[in-house]
């Protein structure tokens, strides 16, 4: 195990080897990564803005060997990554957290929490915005539970990557302020 990989409950500081010399990041990106399309942007977005940043998956998925980049595998249990993201937002003192994910019902208990959370298309999820997206979300799965055909989501697309960077930048901004 490098010292950018840990398992669940070692994340942070004193788990990436820190000697405790250097202040608490006041920002600090989770990626849920499971299935994330834009994790290499988000790498790039940190790095111009040193900003720590923690992959959280249930099995190995490849970082970068780079100090401001760690991983978190969590057990293959239901919702162990969500509520290991979860978990880290309700502890957060002081330190503003983003999260990227795609799943609406994480995105609602993370924003709970306290967090930003972007989806990886670059839309923002908000207080004002997550009710209807778990709606639709519902509405959608009782057409598929009724036997309709409706496809998945569109393919992802550049403009999304591009929207993405855009977006996560001006959160890293805006909460660095």
């Amino acid at each position: 195990m490098s010292a950018q990989d840990h398992p669940a409950g070692l994340a942070g500081p004193e788990a990436s080897g820190s000697d405790g010399a250097t202040p608490p990041a006041r920002l600090r990106i989770l990626v849920d990564a499971d299935a994330c399309p834009v994790k290499d942007e988000t790498y790039k977005v940190a790095w111009r803005h040193a900003v720590p940043v923690t992959i959280v998956a249930n099995a190995h998925i490849r970082i970068p060997d780079h100090p401001l980049i760690d991983r978190v595998i969590v057990s293959d249990g239901f919702d162990a990554a969500d509520d290991w993201i979860v978990e880290t937002c309700d502890a957060r003192e002081g330190t503003a957290i983003i999260v990227v994910t795609a799943d609406i019902l994480l995105a609602d208990r993370c924003l709970k929490a306290g967090a930003i959370v972007l989806a990886p298309t670059g839309k923002p999820f908000t207080a004002n915005s997550i009710g209807g997206a778990i709606a639709t979300r519902a509405i959608m799965a009782d057409l598929r539970a009724g036997g309709e055909q409706l496809g998945g989501p569109a393919p992802f697309a550049k403009a999304d990557r591009s929207r993405y960077l855009q977006a996560l930048d001006a959160a890293v901004v805006s909460s660095l302020r």
